[in-house]
């Protein structure tokens, strides 16, 4: 593997055009669709064979566009930090503005998008945080109760339906979640397959899926826009996020209008929900594979919850080893395989000049892997992120699933609240057995689950558990 030692990084250089030498080029393009075919067939193998020959900086062409791929915590520090006026992810993420609309998140300027990420914060605080416990561990149960004496699921619609109902209820609110069942859910998941490939380049092309998706925009808006209407009607005012944006102003004084709300609160169910559903489904895979883990788990939940008979942020917070599982499985399959931001005026890093156009990309997939960070890094080993090791302290940006910097996901914790949640319920309900071998890893999504199928049988345990 190539090693560097000649690193020399330019952030927020004023210098138009730093010196540096040309990054080094992935060998086996094609004339004119350079390394597409080789991308679209298994884009992790490439990006890591690309690693090996290359070290941490190498270039790749997909179709006409030039990608400069940084891989290593150094790299990723460079990267996150480096100013919006030189890679941008407003000019990447276009093709999320169908979905989440006009005027929020990437269609708003920096400043605007500031804003309206700051409205959030509050229900990201410990006090809101110990609401949403309940909550989980309430739709959790539900959806155990659902599931009867013994029987077969598809995992990923499971964890896509049962995280649905939570993300709603903690971050909309009641009336949407009342709704997931007569309408909202279908689209949500209609809303969900607008982001693919195609939509990455060509958002505004008049695909079936992309004509689907309008449609869902629509219905959702209408969905939202009635229950705010019937808010202001009533002057019911529930504590939920719907109503902390309804009630929210701009600094210039300004009320958010209906559409607003709509495209924040999407924003924030996309973020929320989406790759948790991903990541609930890995983290069942990987421990049910891994039963002496899995075992440990199971007696963690005994010591904590013994006794409780209910589950609370603070119960959540001492499941160390069930956290340990969770942060593996984002280690080992990263929700978002490639994070982007296209360089707006050149960049220089560890003597190479990365110049104005390229797509900048981080890949967790191929991070993640390193073998000078990670300790037998194929293996799926919580025990790593718990002292001595702490493999995960080595540096600030050893792990990235989340992202980084300005745009790193504020919903980390609540994700790991969650599926922390769900899997303290089903495993203390139920016993699992994977119906085959851990599936492949589906890169045709944008948010890469396993490959289907992917179903799980279980049998309801004997009425001694915890919850029970």
């Amino acid at each position: 593997m190539v090693q560097r030692s000649d690193r020399v990084s330019t952030v927020g250089s004023a210098n138009p055009s730093p010196p540096g030498k040309a990054v080094p080029e992935l060998a086996g393009g094609w004339p004119l669709i350079g390394h597409l075919p080789e991308f679209l067939k298994d884009p992790v193998s490439m990006l890591k064979r690309g690693w090996h020959e290359q070290g941490e900086l190498f270039r790749f062409r997909l179709g006409p566009r030039e990608a400069v791929l940084f891989t290593g915590p150094e790299a990723h520090d460079f990267y996150f930090r480096a100013p919006e006026n030189q890679l941008d992810a407003k000019a990447v993420y276009q093709f999320t503005v169908p979905i989440f609309g006009r005027g929020v998140a990437y269609d708003a300027s920096p400043e605007l998008m500031a804003e309206q990420l700051g409205f959030l914060y509050p229900v990201l605080r410990e006090a809101a945080m110990q609401k949403f416990a309940s909550i989980m561990f309430d739709e959790a149960s539900r959806f155990a109760d659902d599931l009867g004496e013994a029987g077969e699921i598809d995992l990923p619609h499971a964890m896509n339906e049962l995280t649905v109902k939570i993300a709603s209820r903690c971050l909309i609110g009641q009336e949407v979640r009342d709704q997931v069942d007569t309408g909202f859910a279908e689209a949500y998941h209609d809303l969900q397959n607008g982001i693919n490939t195609l939509g990455f380049f060509l958002p505004r092309l008049p695909t079936p899926a992309h004509r689907i998706r309008d449609r869902a925009r629509l219905k959702v808006a209408e969905l939202f826009g009635r229950v705010m209407n019937e808010r202001r009607a009533n002057g019911r005012k529930p504590e939920d996020f719907m109503q902390t944006l309804m009630d929210a102003r701009y600094k210039d004084g300004r009320a958010l209008s209906n559409d607003e709300v709509t495209g924040i609160l999407l924003t924030v169910l996309f973020a929320g929900q989406h790759t948790s559903a991903v990541l609930a489904t890995w983290t069942a895979l990987e421990l049910l594979s891994a039963p002496a883990y899995l075992a440990q788990v199971r007696d963690e939940m005994q010591e904590v919850y013994s006794g409780q008979g209910t589950m609370s942020l603070a119960s959540l917070k001492q499941q160390v080893a069930l956290e340990h599982a969770v942060r593996e499985c984002e280690r080992l399959h990263p929700p978002l395989i490639l994070l982007i931001r296209k360089v707006l005026e050149p960049v220089c890093y560890a003597g190479y000049k990365v110049p104005a156009g390229t797509l900048a990309m981080v890949s967790p997939a191929v991070s993640h892997r390193l073998s000078h960070i990670f300790a037998d890094p194929e293996k799926f080993d919580p025990q790593r992120y718990a002292p001595p090791a702490s493999e995960d302290k080595q540096h600030h940006y050893t792990l990235i699933g989340f992202g980084g910097g300005k745009h790193r996901c504020m919903g980390k914790h609540f994700a790991y609240l969650q599926l922390k949640a769900i899997w303290t319920v089903l495993l203390d309900r139920f016993d699992f057995e994977l119906d085959a071998e851990v599936p492949a890893p589906n890169y045709g999504s944008w948010v890469t689950g396993p490959q289907e199928p992917c179903r799980l049988r279980y049998r309801r345990r004997p009425s001694t558990g915890m919850f029970q």
